[in-house]
């Protein structure tokens, strides 16, 4: 073992020599720790990296992907000849991990999430009545991320026995030591008060690291926390715990006194140029044709309400739904789900940053993850979507209580960003229901759709608008007012939408029509049919929405429609005018410029 975690090191200070960059001495520090891992501990068939079957190696502190890369190359998933392509163009060893490896799953490198991620291959794992094991190692800068504490309370609260996480403790951070330095005793006690066995041990005494690898298999009931004192550098006295070389390779005179100082190495031959990448990545599970929804055509619903019937419907067709709530399930209605299928959800407490990044691991275990808060608390995880789509998974996401829309509660509570925010992550999706029937079909349509899949939903409950066997294809829209004489084109969505068929029914007396569309799908956006309808309008818009102006649904639509080469002729683009404050829902949205008397001023003002 000793031998392997030497060759670890080499390998990983070759590697970044040859790339020009990386993070060597961040790799010495847990060479034996990762050896102890990938070849005492750990299940894993090397043929079969990401199966199910094997134990889950999660790289939290992701700048030391040339370690994890060498132990995958030392374990027999690519050659090691490959290692020496680190961060090309052409390669897929990236500067910081992604799925594109095989091994990996789940990106990192925006520090913190590790943990959580893991946590999520955890309780996947105990849901499938698996014996695999998950291993997490953090480094100790990430160690002040409080996500990483949301992470630690979340494992010991559902007691996940199958999750080891090794804490690198070697004592230097990027700019300068980190907090604790080498006082272990506060780290012990940290993990200690959230429920971990934890044991403190020496990093580099292999011995040491293998016995406390195997006194964590034999824990029961709580996670496990092995906590290393280690030294960043190690090995190399040209470096070792010494500031300033973070992130930084040794010229080839450096590196080849590191070989020497370390006894020699091997030699590592040319790499060929064959690419190793992953190629096919995890989909959503298919399932059967759920029930349909179940509507009386006079009922009032709000679209939050709807979603938690859609999950329960869901949960009857596909085993593999799994939902997870930051403690407001009796708001966004998950726990209509919850109370049906309890095994197949958990309480993310108000810790939404975790809550978004358990739901990345669980989907790597082949699971359908719904995810819940209100939609302005979503903004606290955006660094955790962003990085969910970088790991390519496919997460179903719901913000509720958006816009000024929610009434009393006030500005902290009013999602004004989200649209924006989720438009911009790559791959999205964004939908916007507006009545119970879309949003219930609109979750179905999120639970077979790859990558990042956002439902925007709002608190007051509103008409239903369609038939419980509506259809709602992806991109699209739906037309509800229409004639030959629309003077304008009207595009809404949520409670906007009622607040333009208002609209429409004001204008009629005077003579006026409208084309009245419902927005349901934002990203992505079908422009041709969007600008035909425009067009039929003679190129009039007016776009109302729940929302900033910026990033929003009109912004979406302009772009859709200039994209398209058909930019309206004339344009209006109502949102929310100005900071907010409570208030009753009507007074808000009519005070901040979205309620059908400001429709019915735009309309008039393009005439």
């Amino acid at each position: 073992m000793r031998e392997k975690a030497k060759l670890l090191s080499i390998y990983s200070m070759m590697a970044t020599t040859a790339a020009g960059s990386g993070h060597p001495t961040s790799c010495m520090s847990a060479a034996e720790l990762v050896a102890g891992v990938f070849f005492h501990a750990m299940k894993f068939d090397p043929k079969n990296a990401n199966s199910n079957e094997n134990d889950r190696f999660v790289l939290s502190k992701g700048h030391a992907a040339p370690l994890l890369y060498a132990a995958l190359a030392e374990a027999g998933v690519f050659p090691v000849s490959r290692l020496m392509t680190l961060r090309q163009f052409t390669s897929e060893l990236e500067g910081h991990p992604t799925p594109r490896i095989h091994g990996v799953d789940a990106a990192t490198g925006s520090l913190g999430q590790g943990l959580s991620v893991g946590s999520g291959l955890a309780i996947g794992a105990r849901l499938d009545k698996s014996p695999t094991r998950v291993y997490v190692l953090t480094g100790d800068g990430e160690l002040a991320e409080g996500q990483i504490w949301e992470a630690a309370a979340f494992a010991a609260h559902y007691n996940l026995d199958n999750l080891t996480v090794i804490a690198d403790i070697n004592r230097l951070g990027q700019s300068e030591p980190t907090m604790y330095q080498h006082d272990m005793e506060r780290y012990r006690l940290k993990f200690e008060s959230e429920g971990f066995d934890t044991q403190v041990i020496d990093g580099h005494d292999v011995a040491a690291v293998l016995a406390a690898l195997d006194r964590a298999k034999t824990v029961r009931g709580r996670p496990q926390a092995i906590v290393a004192r280690t030294i960043k550098g190690h090995g190399f006295s040209l470096v070792a715990d010494k500031l300033n070389w973070h992130g930084k390779p040794f010229s080839k005179e450096q590196l080849a006194a590191a070989i020497q100082e370390k006894g020699g190495g091997p030699t590592v031959l040319p790499d060929p140029g064959k690419s190793f990448e992953r190629t096919s990545l995890p989909k959503p599970p298919e399932f059967a044709t759920p029930a349909a929804p179940d509507y009386a055509k006079d009922a009032k619903v709000a679209t939050r309400e709807a979603y938690g019937f859609a999950l329960k419907r869901l949960g009857a067709a596909n085993p593999n739904v799994v939902a997870i709530s930051g403690d407001v399930k009796n708001s966004t209605f998950s726990q209509v789900f919850g109370d049906a299928y309890p095994d197949h959800f958990w309480q993310g407490y108000i810790a939404e940053q975790n809550m978004v990044s358990v739901a990345v691991g669980l989907q790597a275990r082949g699971k359908t993850p719904f995810a819940d808060t209100f939609a302005c608390f979503l903004s606290r995880a955006y660094d955790n979507v962003r990085m969910a789509a970088i790991s390519r998974a496919n997460i179903n996401l719901c913000g509720s209580h958006c816009g000024v829309s929610i009434g009393e509660d006030g500005p902290s509570q009013m999602a004004l960003e989200d649209i924006g925010m989720f438009r911009a992550v790559h791959g999205s999706a964004v939908f916007y229901p507006s009545d119970a029937v879309s949003a219930e079909r609109l979750t179905e349509a999120m639970a077979r759709r790859a990558g990042i899949n956002y439902l925007r939903t709002s608190r007051p409950k509103m008409p239903i608008l369609y038939s419980n066997d509506e259809k709602f294809p992806i991109p699209g829209f739906k037309v509800l007012r229409k004639s030959a004489e629309d003077k304008a084109t009207v595009i809404g969505a949520g409670v906007t939408l009622h607040e333009a068929l208002k609209a429409a029914d004001q204008l009629r007396p005077a003579g006026v029509a409208i084309r009245v569309i419902d927005l349901y799908c934002v990203k992505p956006l079908d422009g041709e049919a969007l600008a035909a309808e425009v067009g039929a309008t003679g190129g009039r818009l007016v776009t109302v929405e729940d929302h900033w102006p910026e990033g929003g649904l009109g912004e979406a639509v302009l772009h859709a429609l200039v994209a398209a080469g058909a930019a309206p002729a004339k344009f209006k683009l109502l949102a929310v005018n100005g900071l907010p404050h409570s208030g009753k829902p009507d007074e808000l949205v009519d005070a901040f410029g979205i309620s059908a008397r400001h429709v019915v001023e735009a309309v008039k003002g393009l005439l």
